[in-house]
């Protein structure tokens, strides 16, 4: 892979008040990228897009969720590396990542149901995990990133639909509370040493290789025992969900803006959701309907699944639809695309410890 110094540069002629024109070299920030977390879900995804448009890309992961599979068509390209290694591994994560110029963070344990069964998982993989990632970026003079975080951070939101501005009230699980201490080594990352964060609060994200969650767990479920299904809560929990190309177009739209315009700030924010929520039963519903399924329904009872489950999330996404972005799919079209693919992929099941049938 080519270093920064073999990146593309484009040439342009600008106008002055007094002295005419000018020349101004551009050097394209978005040339070889580093993916942590790229065997993931959303990962994955990531790489593909940009290997399609001509970048490229090195992607790190441990492979202790992300999958093989998901790079197969990834690894056949010249433009990509594969590097084997954790973020908790600061001189291999620093050794992996020199020459290039910008990072995506992806890599994160997601499993907010299961937080306080592992407390230090979520330190160590989220909050640890993105200062090792800074101080490798330090080391080896990257100033960019984007960083995958989370709605969660808003805790139990007093406003809905939530701005990106909002007060914090109380954290309410251990993996907002450390995505939302990530964005803060960022933030003082780009105060102190001059870095250029894009910070990136998703919904849930669905879609292709989707692994964990609940279309994934009723999905499962729905294989072992057609007739019932049983629901954590009592079904009438409010939330938005994201289709991961959606997400991915989002985050590249912002960023290959900033870079037309040469931005110069410290840290930006955007929250990134679909305009719309849907009621637990809801997308019950239309798993059933695409499976022709009518399962008895068994609730767990209260207004959340587990502690830390936030009873509506809801972003406000002004600040990316500002910016020229809408999702192109709904919710609904979401999770059908999610069942077609879980369909399609029951190998994904028996990794994750289901069956596939």
């Amino acid at each position: 892979m080519r270093g920064p110094k073999a990146d593309a540069i484009e040439t342009r002629l600008d106008a002055e008040p007094e002295s005419g024109l000018r020349l101004v070299i551009v050097r394209d920030r978005l040339e070889n990228i580093f993916v942590t977390g790229a065997a993931g879900f959303i990962g994955s995804n990531l790489v593909d897009v940009l290997l399609s448009r001509g970048k490229r890309v090195v992607g790190w992961d441990n492979f202790s969720t992300g999958q093989a599979e998901f790079l197969r068509a990834a690894e056949k390209q010249p433009g990509f590396q594969l590097r084997r290694g954790d973020n908790l591994d600061p001189p291999a994560l620093t050794s992996a990542m020199a020459g290039c110029d910008t990072v995506f963070h992806l890599a994160a344990n997601a499993d907010v149901r299961f937080g306080l069964e592992q407390p230090k998982k979520d330190l160590e993989q989220n909050t640890l995990a993105t200062f090792n990632v800074l101080e490798a970026m330090r080391a080896n003079s990257l100033k960019r990133i984007a960083f995958a975080s989370t709605g969660s951070i808003y805790g139990e939101a007093r406003v809905v639909p939530t701005p990106e501005d909002a007060p914090f009230p109380i954290q309410t699980s251990l993996y907002g509370a450390s995505k939302l201490a990530g964005e803060s080594l960022i933030q003082a990352y780009c105060e102190g040493f001059g870095f250029e964060g894009y910070v990136f609060r998703f919904v849930s994200i669905l879609g292709e290789r989707y692994t964990h969650g609940h279309v994934f767990d009723f999905y499962r479920q729905l294989l072992e025992h057609p007739d019932h299904l049983h629901v954590l809560g009592d079904g009438t929990q409010r939330k938005s969900y994201l289709y991961v190309q959606d997400c991915i177009a989002a985050m590249l739209s912002v960023m290959e803006q900033a870079t037309a315009r040469a931005a110069r700030h410290r840290v930006e924010i955007y929250n990134l959701g679909a305009d719309e929520f849907c009621h637990l039963k809801d997308s019950i519903q239309w798993i059933c309907d695409y499976l022709r399924l009518t399962p008895r329904l068994e609730f767990s009872g209260g207004d959340r699944g587990w502690v830390g489950d936030n009873p509506f999330i809801f972003l406000a996404t002004k600040k990316i639809q500002a910016a020229g972005w809408k999702p192109r799919l709904n919710i609904r079209e979401g999770v059908l695309k999610t069942v077609e693919w879980l369909e399609k992929n029951r190998w994904v099941l028996q990794r994750r410890g289901g069956p596939g049938l």
